[in-house]
């Protein structure tokens, strides 16, 4: 059994526009609040296959993930698996899909699924994991919206990112 979450926010830009600053590791702590930090490895830049080292901020546990790209799909879609052990998940892999809507605003979908671990507390690492999840990405898409903002400043629009 596996836990799965799908968060979707409307963005104030283009898609191409969304999935670049996303992937645009030197400028992702602007927005993510989820992060203290965050590089790929060896400065190498968003592809399939490629790595990328995230560090949660202390205040949500401070865990590190290594992910890797399974696909990079400019400007629709981009999905990581974790490769890192965790003592938390026994699988965890997360999507994010973006499309153009009306007057070049867009869609980002957001969806996780992961495997709690050790075994014998998967159901509880699962309820708690999955609320916080839930919780934090729908935090962080909309800290990506007001960032993208023009009407709100967001430091996107003015080419801080």
């Amino acid at each position: 059994m596996s836990a799965h979450a799908v968060v979707r926010q409307v963005l104030p830009v283009p898609a191409a526009v969304a999935f670049d600053v996303v992937h645009d590791y030197a400028h992702r702590l602007d927005w993510d609040t989820l992060l203290r930090a965050a590089s790929t490895v060896d400065g190498a830049a968003p592809a399939k296959g490629v790595e990328a080292v995230c560090r949660a901020r202390w205040s949500l546990g401070g865990i590190s993930f290594r992910t890797r790209y399974v696909t990079f799909r400019r400007p629709d879609l981009a999905a990581v698996t974790l490769t890192s052990r965790s003592p938390l998940f026994a699988a965890w892999a997360a999507s994010m899909r973006h499309r153009d809507l009306d007057d070049g605003r867009s869609e980002v979908v957001y969806t996780l699924t992961f495997t709690g671990s050790p075994a014998v507390l998967r159901r509880p690492v699962e309820f708690v994991a999955l609320r916080a999840f839930r919780w934090e990405t729908g935090r962080r898409l909309r800290a990506l919206a007001e960032h993208l903002d023009p009407a709100t400043g967001g430091s996107a629009t003015r080419g801080g990112s």
